[in-house]
Formats: structure tokens, sequence, C-alpha cells
């Protein structure tokens, strides 16, 4: 049995999604950028999730969300199945979209934590050796002086969604501040400070081992259907929590231990015909889909 995700009311997250086989499906273009941040905006707008920051790297995407109603996985399923769809029907493609594997759930624990991973995600073209500076990513990503700025408009793309269907012919794409740093004083000021010093740390990387960006020509050349040439990384660290504070780290994750071990225990009592069983609080699949019980928070 999988581990079941706890999706709890006001968390803020790091997804991350990748495509199949590590390919280029999402490499930058007009389309492909229109179709995510429109998609972006539908899977929001269905939901109730609150976008911060996103970037769309060639074969996956990075993204912080507070999910403000507990309906995380509404969220994703919409992103994703949109996202897959779209994109397959301009690539003429029928297959697997997705890496088999689900997507990445990174639950963020305070402010410094959501600091730390919208400077990894909107740093991502950098790091990855692809541009020098980020700005100059082609691709889907979004600017920190957009966060808690005005929405911005995104038409529905053309030749998945019907023209007379229930997909909107436009939908409001907004970045929000993420509640955690409602009280943090120079917020902006300071995530731009530490994306300007991860650029210029990889930079000096590069220089110091006479490496050389791939650029934007050689980015936009790449087929949609080629892969990174190196090996894939595997039997890596899957992490669930990101906190730089050990002590409240380690409190979550002997919280997150807590619910999984009373989850599958109450599934267990159901499975075998307890229907009156209560679970935890956070559950989901099994409420949406079963109306189990559930405790309160």
């Amino acid at each position: 049995m999988s581990l079941p995700r706890r999706i709890v009311p006001g968390s803020t997250y790091l997804l991350t999604r990748r495509c199949f086989g590590r390919h280029f499906f999402l490499r930058p273009s007009h389309e492909i950028n229109q179709i995510f941040e429109f998609c972006l905006a539908v899977a929001a707008a269905r939901s109730g999730c609150e976008v911060h920051a996103y970037c769309v790297m060639s074969n996956h995407y990075h993204l912080v969300v507070t999910d403000v109603e507990g309906e995380l996985p509404v969220f994703m399923h919409w992103l994703n199945e949109y996202v897959a769809k779209c994109t397959n029907s301009i690539l003429g493609r029928w297959e697997s979209f997705w890496a088999p594997q689900s997507y990445s759930q990174v639950l963020l624990e305070s402010a410094e934590d959501v600091l730390g991973k919208i400077v990894y995600t909107l740093t991502n073209p950098t790091s990855a050796g692809l541009v020098a500076h980020s700005d100059q990513w082609p691709g889907a990503r979004s600017r920190v002086q957009a966060i808690g700025g005005p929405e911005r408009t995104v038409d529905r793309p053309a030749g998945f969604f019907r023209p007379d269907g229930p997909v909107p012919p436009t939908e409001q794409l907004a970045l929000t501040v993420p509640p955690a740093l409602a009280d943090y004083r120079d917020w902006r000021q300071e995530l731009e400070q530490r994306i300007s010093a991860r650029e210029t740390e990889v930079r000096q990387e590069f220089r110091a081992k006479n490496s050389r960006f791939l650029g934007r020509r050689r980015i936009l050349r790449q087929s949609p259907t080629a892969r990174p040439t190196g090996g894939e990384p595997r039997r890596g660290l899957n992490p669930r929590v990101a906190a730089r504070n050990k002590w409240r780290r380690i409190e979550t994750l002997q919280r997150l231990k807590q619910f999984v071990s009373d989850y599958r225990e109450a599934w267990r009592q159901y499975a075998e015909g307890d229907h009156r069983v209560v679970f935890p609080f956070g559950t989901y699949a099994m409420r949406i889909q079963f109306q189990v019980r559930c405790c309160g928070p």
C-alpha cells in the first residue's frame, strides 16, 4: 500500500510533477506556456488553491501553492489532466504524458521554508545550467513582482477544448502572497536578494568548471521527444516535509508518521467490515469516495 497523503486546509506545499521518461514534452513555446498557465488558472479556480510561484521546465514543473480549502487533489487532478491532454493534442501523442509515480508534495512549515522553496522554484532554470539568469528562461515562469499583484487574464488554448464546452474562454491567473509571509517584513526584497545570490553562486560554479549554459536558442531547438543524456537518479530521498528548524521538522515528521499509522489501522478495520471506524484528520480519498467518518482537527 502506498503512503496516504495527509490533506490539511491551509497548508503550503512545493509541488513537482515530471514527464514520462523525462522527455521534453513541456519544452518552452508560446503554445506550451499558454496551455500551462491557463490550466493552472482553471485548476486554482476549481479547487480554491492559491498559487504563489511556478516554473515550467522542459520535462517537469515546480509550484508553490497554498491549499486553502483542503482540495489539493482536485487542484492536481485538473492541472495534470488538462496539461497532459492539451499538450498531447498539439504534439500528436496518445500515450502517457506524466511519469508513472505520482506528484511530489512537500509540506512547507515556516516562512523561511516558503521563501527557500520560492527561490528554488524561480532559480531552477539557472541551477539546471540552462540560462545564466532565470529571467532569460523562455518557458512559463512567474516573477517576484507578480506575487500579490493584479490578476492576469489567460486565454483558453486552441486544440483540445471545445469552443462550446464547460471550460471558459478565459481564466484569471492570480499570484497571491503566501500566508506564512503575511507578517514578514520586506519579503519581496528578501526574495529578490536571495534569487540574485543563488544565480551568482551558480554562475561562479560554472566559471570555475569552465562550463557554459545551454542558452535560449539551443533550448528552443530541442525536440519535445528528446530527453537528458545523463542517467536518471534512482532510489533517492523523497521528502514530504521542508523545515529548516530541526525540532519543527522532527515534530512534523512524527505527526505524519502517526497519521499513516492511524490511517492504516482505520483502513484495516474498514476493510474487515467496520464502517463506523473513525479515520484520522487529514484523510481525503476515503472521505470523498466512501464518506468515512474522520476526526476533527
